[in-house]
């Protein structure tokens, strides 16, 4: 029987990158699988012969270009925070978080677009889907926004960039996801 060495099996000579990045793994696949359940229960609802399908807001299609520029804004900060610009990094860290902010705003005025139509979660199925996969991108954007929020804020203080570059890369593999999430919610909205 070969014996091993016990300090091997909790090396942390790497740091917390590869824990956190199995972790967010781990996140990912369960919100995707969350998220998938809601898009088969899309689909078989409009198989039903009662569905009746929404006119969405033509407000989305700019939602999803600010939600398009942050992430490649939020790419350009991983960038810059591997090269140790930090003057770069808070820029635009800066800049993805507002145009998060501006998409959430944006699919707030969407809600209210549909309001003024009549439309409400209790109208019909098609208006409470709407609101629930707009609402559920919504919530974990928020989330998302929290974490660039510590890192943002991070930035500002007189720190190590190399301190938030782990921070930075997982928020922005996050960031990627939400738009993938949004561009699946947003085709699946548009084929009603």
């Amino acid at each position: 029987m070969t014996q091993g060495v016990i300090g091997a099996i909790n090396d942390r000579s790497l740091g917390p990158a590869p824990a956190a990045k199995t972790g967010l793994g781990f996140f990912l696949a369960v919100l995707t699988s969350v998220f998938g359940l809601f898009v088969v229960g899309y689909r078989l609802r409009m198989a039903e012969p009662d569905w009746v399908p929404i006119a969405d807001p033509g407000l989305l299609w700019f939602n999803t270009a600010l939600l398009i520029f942050s992430s490649v804004f939020m790419e350009r900060t991983k960038h810059a925070a591997v090269k140790g610009h930090i003057t770069a990094v808070r820029n635009n860290l800066s800049v993805a978080g507002m145009l998060a902010i501006g998409f959430l705003v944006g699919q707030y005025l969407a809600w209210g677009q549909l309001h003024a139509a009549g439309l409400y979660a209790a109208s019909d199925a098609a208006a409470a889907f709407f609101f629930l996969l707009t609402a559920l991108h919504g919530l974990h954007l928020m989330g998302g926004l929290f974490v660039w929020g510590r890192a943002a804020f991070k930035s500002w203080q007189q720190i190590e960039v190399a301190r938030i570059k782990l921070s930075i890369e997982l928020c922005t593999t996050y960031w990627h996801y939400l738009l993938l999430v949004w561009f699946v919610f947003f085709t699946l909205l548009l084929s009603t």
